[in-house]
């Protein structure tokens, strides 16, 4: 099993990119993500790049956690967007229609570029 790998970066001054690498499935690795993106979101308003270009796996309980951040994000006054999903997790988000839930780019600088000018979407 491949664990899970979680990095923050700061593309911006306003833009967190959070990348996970490996699995996002029902786990302690789940929880460690979730309360990390829990203090980043109390950290105030921000805009969050989800950066999922590494991630081979994720499952409902993954799905839920992006959904649950996503809202929090908004109901706080910032800006929340996946980026760069490729293969299984792909198809998985655009099966369920987390698309037309969640803004998702083919990449984070597209997502960057959408968070640093909305009118660009």
């Amino acid at each position: 099993m491949m664990v899970t790998e979680f990095h923050t970066r700061q593309i911006e001054p306003d833009i967190t990119v959070v990348e996970l690498i490996g699995q996002l499935h029902a786990g302690n690795t789940l929880l460690s993500v979730e309360s990390s993106l829990n203090k980043i979101l109390k950290e105030g308003p921000k805009k969050i790049v989800v950066d999922l270009s590494g991630l081979h796996l994720i499952d409902s309980s993954g799905i839920g956690v992006l959904v649950v951040s996503s809202a929090q994000v908004r109901k706080l006054g910032g800006s929340f967007r996946l980026a760069g999903a490729v293969g299984s997790v792909l198809n998985v988000l655009e099966m369920i229609g987390l698309n037309q839930v969640i803004p998702m780019d083919p990449d984070v600088d597209t997502a960057a570029r959408h968070l640093a000018d909305p009118q660009a979407q």
